[in-house]
């Protein structure tokens, strides 16, 4: 997260005081493990595949986003601190094991973040989740609609754009929809021409620059995050505390923690307000717009502009 820090201008000399204190933030996503790094950031976990009360990541994706997102590097010296360490957590569990899940259940998540939202002060809504084509189109509009819904309520909602490029139109679906702040993944000129970065797989918007999606792009190749494999020894040491992903999931959770910094130093900007200030700060790669959108995430600018 270091890195991810440095390209997007996150460093904590570049955001100042904000650490997204104050603004809670739901995760739909595998689960959530109690790591020392993002155990303090939780305020309500559900499980909408086995109804289990306490958290628990079976497969280790979600926690790795809530690292990227708010965690706060106890592990590393603040070497591996999410983009917004303040910012709570609501982590609804609607994947499996696999990473895998159904329409219902994400829906069910999205409608329970919405009953709650006023309880736990939940502002953003972040799906690190790549959808391929619904086989059913009623059953995409309906996750459509209620995407819509919670943007319409308030929430700053951002998607993964989905690994399924580098062709024209291999963004998810979900990201198409103007409710939603759709990041695709860019690991900056530092990491160019290097294999396996993420911009080379990064789903792509229609050809042709004539539509900005995804709408922002933000790192994802190789993100050292928290490990809900991590183990705890009697005498209070953590060993594995970090793992390494990559993908346009690890990107979103960028995008949210920025979010996040705006909406604490900024309370009274709606949604609306965040993402222009995200998107017209972003800085312009020079890549086809279906690949980068309005550019590559700039925390620093977004905050001063």
């Amino acid at each position: 997260m270091n890195r991810v820090k440095r390209v997007i201008h996150a460093t904590a000399r570049e955001i100042g005081p904000y650490s997204g204190a104050g603004v809670t933030a739901a995760l739909l996503d595998t689960g959530f493990a109690m790591h020392p790094d993002i155990a303090r950031q939780l305020v309500c976990f559900r499980d909408f595949l086995g109804n289990w009360d306490r958290p628990y990541d079976d497969c280790g994706h979600g926690t790795h986003v809530a690292g990227c997102l708010c965690g706060s590097g106890r592990c590393s010296g603040g070497m591996y601190a999410g983009v917004a360490p303040g910012c709570r957590i609501v982590a609804c569990k609607v994947l499996d094991e696999k990473g895998e899940g159904t329409v219902g259940n994400m829906i069910a998540g999205i409608q329970y973040v919405l009953q709650t939202r006023s309880l736990y002060h939940t502002r953003i809504l972040n799906l690190s989740v790549g959808v391929g084509q619904i086989r059913e189109k009623d059953d995409q509009e309906r996750l459509q609609f209620w995407l819509c819904q919670a943007w319409r309520a308030g929430l700053f909602v951002a998607v993964a754009a989905g690994n399924n490029g580098p062709f024209p139109n291999s963004i998810s679906p979900l990201a198409l929809s103007p409710c939603v702040v759709a990041v695709g993944c860019h690991d900056g000129r530092e990491r160019s021409g290097m294999k396996k970065c993420c911009d080379d797989y990064s789903g792509r918007g229609p050809e042709g620059n004539f539509l900005r999606k995804p709408d922002i792009v933000a790192p994802g190749t190789d993100i050292i995050s928290c490990n809900a494999g991590f183990t705890q020894t009697r005498w209070g040491q953590v060993k594995n505390p970090y793992t390494v992903k990559s993908g346009t999931s690890m990107a979103v959770p960028a995008v949210s923690g920025a979010a996040a910094l705006l909406m604490q130093k900024f309370p009274l900007l709606n949604n609306g307000q965040i993402r222009d200030r995200l998107l017209l700060s972003a800085q312009d790669m020079r890549e086809n717009w279906g690949k980068q959108g309005w550019g590559m995430l700039c925390v620093q600018r977004a905050l001063r502009i």
